[in-house]
């Protein structure tokens, strides 16, 4: 897994463009000013974090972050989101972001259908702490607009979720065009599920054909060994939405054998139900940095038979239990 973000030199010159200094908003980072005149910039997750951080902080504007993330001009578009544009749907653009997304930073697309509804979220893979809320903004603004782009249409979304209040939620339903819920369980866009099946008018076979082979290769070859037990947690993250998963369902998501996995993670060194510990450490530390999941709701969703034995895995991870663990958060944030 690739552990660092890819920022673009042209979301620092978006930012001079809507009249925010980047250099306050460096400076407010703990950034060096160097970073403003490279094309492209190496950031770790929480690096990333302290600058989205700033861009809200420094900016007057509380759109700042769908501003950001809202693109009309095709130039501007990253390769991932070329390919995304060439797909033949919404459905097939956003599958491809979603898998080639690992090549450039250490974030996930999820996506969930349930029922009549698509729902579509983000999730850091190295957080500690909860993402800045221009950096969601930012997100849900990209997906809306490939979405707009590719389809040719005014599609809006059925809905956003947040779990932090927002100040600005009107500005974001106006942005969106759809209302705003916060205090929800997670941070997520929601679409119609019938939206994936929506045309793209920029659908480029030629394109695609060129540039899918090459991050096709990169992936092959960023799925290596070396990265095998990274790609094992990550599944173990995905499956791990209220009950624990097997070895047996982990192995049928990377598509090989149950005894292939073991084999392959003794090879490294490793076992499953360390790896599985991990991803729930992992986790777990992100659903306690959201205010709104009680403890007992984070030991379900990380596959625990009760709040008990959360609370005794916790204190071997963190030496101390997961209430104590949340307020220290909190405290440090706050200060």
């Amino acid at each position: 897994m690739n552990k660092h973000f890819r920022v673009s030199g042209n979301t620092f010159s978006k930012l001079e463009e809507l009249g925010v200094r980047v250099s306050a908003v460096l400076r407010r980072a703990g950034l060096s000013q160097d970073l403003a005149s490279q094309p492209s910039v190496l950031l770790k997750t929480g690096e990333l974090f302290a600058l989205w951080c700033a861009v809200g902080e420094v900016s007057t504007n509380p759109a700042i972050g769908l501003q950001l993330g809202t693109e009309t001009k095709t130039e501007r578009f990253s390769p991932t989101g070329l390919v995304a544009l060439s797909s033949e749907n919404l459905g097939a653009a956003i599958d491809r972001m979603a898998r080639y997304k690992q090549l450039t930073c250490p974030e996930e697309i999820i996506q969930e259908k349930d029922g009549d509804e698509w729902r579509i979220q983000f999730r850091w893979l190295l957080a500690d702490e909860v993402e800045p809320p221009a950096l969601n903004d930012c997100c849900f603004a990209w997906v809306l607009s490939i979405a707009r782009h590719g389809t040719g249409t005014r599609i809006s979304p059925l809905r956003v979720e947040f779990m932090q209040a927002r100040a600005h939620a009107k500005v974001i339903e106006r942005h969106l065009g759809c209302p705003v819920i916060c205090g929800a369980s997670r941070n997520a866009i929601v679409f119609r599920a019938s939206d994936a099946r929506l045309p793209f008018v920029t659908r480029n076979a030629e394109l695609l054909g060129m540039l899918a082979p090459q991050f096709e290769e990169e992936l092959q070859q960023e799925n290596g060994d070396e990265n095998f037990v990274e790609r094992v947690r990550v599944a173990i993250q995905q499956k791990l939405t209220g009950h624990r998963p097997t070895i047996e369902d982990v192995a049928d998501a990377l598509h090989i054998s149950p005894r292939t996995l073991q084999r392959r993670l003794q090879d490294c060194g490793a076992s499953f139900q360390r790896v599985l510990e991990e991803a729930r450490h992992r986790l777990a530390r992100h659903y306690l940095n959201n205010s709104v999941l009680e403890l007992n709701e984070a030991a379900y969703l990380l596959g625990y038979n009760d709040s008990n034995s959360f609370v005794r895995a916790f204190r071997t991870w963190e030496g101390m239990p997961p209430a104590r663990w949340r307020e220290e958060q909190r405290a440090r944030a706050a200060s």
